[in-house]
Order: structure tokens, then sequence, then C-alpha cells
């Protein structure tokens, strides 16, 4: 850890930057994602203190802690993080303050068979749970136990405030159902910039596909654009997605392949995949971020949904 410290190791790094929990008003936690840092906000209430390494537009696939992230990490009460290889540039750091820390990867509380395995890293799984919000009652639940281990007298509090947010978690899967379900069924096809989706896809019934892999690490090749411009016209799909984590030059190159055969293909709209909306927006919380998904997808693919969403909350 020298490179990052001048001399310092992580251990020696928490004992200068850390003070003892009992004398802080509030628990510091550290998480990598807005998804984990949102849910650990309503869940720990106001017994914690909330930074967020990654804000909006962030893609964690390529995102690389700083030497001001290494301090905040090493001071934290608690670091979360989503694991499964989502934080790649971050892995071997965060497995390596795990040995000292209170460091808690919350996708480990899922079992293997909830999850879809990774075509691009052998072994691994697709790390794109939040997806699918019921996957995201476990996750909040990881959470809450994450939270009542540092923290054991705010248990009772943690375990109401996750109650709530499940609640709103099932209100929100309930909401997706139904809209998504209105989909005609030969219009379920989400073409997005990565491959992102794959849980929101098992979930509802969708197949999806992805121009880069399930790391926007990889690259996609002239033959990947030919073979899914071929696709778009062969099979008639008229909308594709672009996301706000990534760039969208191979979603346009697509558009430009399929109008060059004389197939028109719109944008059906801008998702949140690695990444939620703006700070202090609606869109910039993980329900608004996922409501704001199944609306889109919903409406530009043909189904029934209201403009502004669940809870009559997404910007026009």
């Amino acid at each position: 850890m020298t490179r990052f410290f001048k001399g310092l190791t992580l251990a020696a790094a928490a004992a200068l930057f850390s003070a003892p929990l009992a004398a802080q008003d509030r628990v510091q936690v550290v998480a990598t994602t807005g998804m984990i840092a949102d849910t650990a906000r309503a869940v720990g209430g106001d017994l914690v203190e909330l930074q967020a390494l990654m804000g909006p537009g962030v893609d964690p696939h390529a995102f690389r802690q700083t030497r001001t992230d290494i301090v905040a990490l090493a001071r934290a009460d608690l670091v979360l993080w989503n694991g499964l290889f989502l934080e790649a540039q971050m892995e071997d750091f965060l497995l390596e303050l795990g040995e000292t820390g209170n460091v808690v990867a919350v996708t480990e509380a899922l079992a293997q068979d909830r999850l879809l395995a990774s075509e691009d890293y052998e072994g691994r799984f697709d790390p794109h749970v939040w997806m699918d919000p019921a996957l995201w009652a476990d996750v909040t639940l990881a959470i809450r136990d994450a939270l009542s281990v540092t923290l054991p007298e705010g248990a009772d509090t943690f375990a109401a405030n996750a109650d709530a947010y499940l609640q709103e978690l099932a209100q929100l899967a309930s909401y997706s159902d139904e809209v998504l379900a209105s989909v005609p069924q030969d219009a379920r096809i989400l073409l997005t910039s990565h491959d992102a989706f794959g849980y929101f896809g098992a979930a509802y019934g969708f197949e999806v596909v992805g121009i880069q892999g399930l790391s926007t690490a990889s690259e996609a090749g002239l033959r990947r654009i030919a073979d899914l411009v071929d696709m778009l016209v062969a099979r008639d799909i008229g909308a594709v997605f672009v996301e706000t984590s990534v760039s969208d030059r191979n979603i346009r190159a697509l558009i430009e392949g399929a109008a060059a055969q004389g197939h028109e293909v719109i944008i059906g709209g801008e998702l949140f995949s690695d990444a939620m909306g703006e700070t202090g927006s609606y869109e910039g919380t993980y329900i608004g971020m996922i409501d704001h998904n199944v609306t889109t997808i919903a409406r530009a693919l043909g189904g029934s949904a209201p403009e502004r969403g669940m809870n009559g909350q997404l910007a026009q």
C-alpha cells in the first residue's frame, strides 16, 4: 500500500484516521455505489452518516479509488460494497481492507442459485443484482444486519427502517410486474449499451441484449455491431436504449447501421444502469432509478405506464 500512503499500511491508516465508535454521534458508513448508499441511508436513518464513492454517471467497473477515498474507507466504521467483481479495479484493495476492517460485500447474502453466471469471467456471477427489486430486498436485509453488528444498540431502529423500506420495494416490484406485463410479448427485447439488465430480463420475461458484455471494459468489435444491426432489421426492433454511465457511441452506430439498411430505430430513452440519477432528485434514489427504468422501457416498447411513473415523481 506504499503507493497510496507513502509508507502507511492500511491498519496504520485506520488507526490514524478512525475515532472510537462510542465517541461518534453517528455510524460512519462508506458505500461504493449510490444504490448501496441510498439503501443504507434508508435503513440507517439518523443513526448513520453516509458517503458514496461513486456519484451519478460513474462507471463502477472502471472506478479506481483516490487517496481521499482510501482515507475515507480506512476511517469508516463500516464499508459496504457490492462485490461479484462489480468494483473490479477496487476489489483487491477492498479485500485487503476487509482483513482488518469492518467491510461487507452486500451481495454475499444472496444464494448462488439466485445469481446469473458471468459470460465474461469464468467462475463469477453477474453483479447487477439491483435490477431486480426482489433480489435487492435481500441485499437490504444484508445492509440491516451489517449496521446492526456495527451498532448493536441501533438494531431495533435498523429493523424497523428496513421493514418500511421493504414495503417500498414490494410496491416497486408490484408496479414493475404490472406495467412490464403490458408490453407486447414480441416487443420484449431490451437492447442496451452493456449487459447490465440480465436480472431485469429474468424477472420480467425480457430478452436482454448488451452491445458490450457484463463489464464496460469489454469492447464491441465491428463484427458485433454488424451482427446486431442485422438482428435489429431481421426482427423489426424499433427502439434501443442508452445508459447514463456508458458512452452512447455504439448505440448510435447501431442506429446508423440500421438506417443504411432502410430500417428506422429510435432511442427509446436513457436508462440508469450502474449509477443512479442526480443527487437530490427522485431518480437519484434506488426506488426512483428503477421506477424510471421500468416506466421508460414499458412506454418505449408499446406497454402502458403513467408518464411520471409509480409515484408521479419522475422528471418530465
